[in-house]
């Protein structure tokens, strides 16, 4: 078994981000600038949205938050968004989810700008993904694709199931999986709640993909031997032996699965940098204005 270093993996392309952007600072005399939205006091968001400000600082890139406090209508909500969809100085923006129960995701994703949805959740950039058109991707999807690349693993013709079908990992991974491209060409699964025998479907898998958002879900029975293993989820668990008092975990039994795997990302460290490299990476984008023009 090796480890899928998605730290090393990421910082090998925040370097190459980092020097794009350094020679547009030179041309231009402006750095690229990603913002962000945050509505309310969710932890999880609040984590990561000051990771994408170190992020972001780290590779010369401007980032600025508006924080909304959770009683924030969605009228409001919305004309913020307006805002930085009119502001030149902005390339491109994430609404933090989740959002409070009273606001509608859909109709605040459906106002973003596509030429400034770097979160790459905008029905046309989802569409043009689709499509086999550039796109600004989905970034935990567009982050994990990278890994696979850069890891070596092949997966023209090998069957990868994914485990989780969400409009934001799952169901674009396994569009993407499935794309005449490299990576891709493989032969996907999307296995879900409602989905019948997962451990057998699961255990025929080259690639899995685990996606579900319940921790240590996927175990031993459930993983081929010589599989390749990508882990998404990370859950925050009691644990006694941690100062902290808890420690994070991921959907999959890191110690008895990676008995049996040939490749498996750990957590943390494995997908979840490459999640905000992928963003970064979309920003740029945007300012360069590669995809819309």
């Amino acid at each position: 078994m090796e480890l899928i270093d998605g730290k090393k993996i990421a910082e090998e392309i925040r370097a190459e981000i980092r020097t794009e952007v350094a020679r547009l600072i030179d041309e231009e005399d402006k750095a690229p600038h990603l913002a962000a939205i945050l509505v309310g006091d969710d932890p999880a968001s609040k984590t990561y949205v000051a990771g994408k400000e170190k992020a972001c600082k780290s590779v010369g890139i401007t980032s600025s938050v508006y924080k909304m406090p959770a009683s924030t209508s969605e009228t409001e909500l919305l004309e913020m968004i307006d805002f930085l969809n009119r502001d030149p100085e902005v390339d491109g923006f994430i609404v933090q989810l989740p959002l409070p129960a009273h606001i509608s995701e859909e109709r605040v994703i459906q106002r973003i700008d596509p030429a400034k949805d770097v979160d790459g959740f905008h029905p046309l950039n989802l569409g043009r993904m689709l499509a086999g058109l550039p796109a600004y991707l989905p970034a935990t999807p567009h982050g994990i694709m990278q890994l696979l690349e850069r890891s070596g693993v092949e997966t023209e013709g090998m069957h990868c199931v994914v485990l989780g079908r969400s409009k934001i990992v799952g169901t674009p991974l396994a569009i993407l999986l499935s794309r005449k491209a490299k990576p891709g060409n493989s032969t996907v699964t999307i296995c879900h709640s409602k989905s019948r025998n997962i451990e057998e479907i699961a255990a025929g898998a080259d690639i899995l993909i685990a996606a579900v958002g319940q921790a240590g879900f996927v175990h031993a029975g459930m993983v081929k031997n010589g599989a390749v293993v990508i882990d998404v989820g990370i859950h925050r668990v009691p644990s006694d032996d941690a100062g902290s008092g808890h420690k994070l975990v991921g959907d999959v039994r890191f110690d008895e699965v990676s008995k049996k795997c040939s490749l498996i990302t750990p957590v943390p460290g494995g997908v979840g940098p490459m999640t905000i490299t992928a963003l970064l990476q979309n920003t740029l984008m945007a300012h360069k204005r590669e995809i819309y023009r």
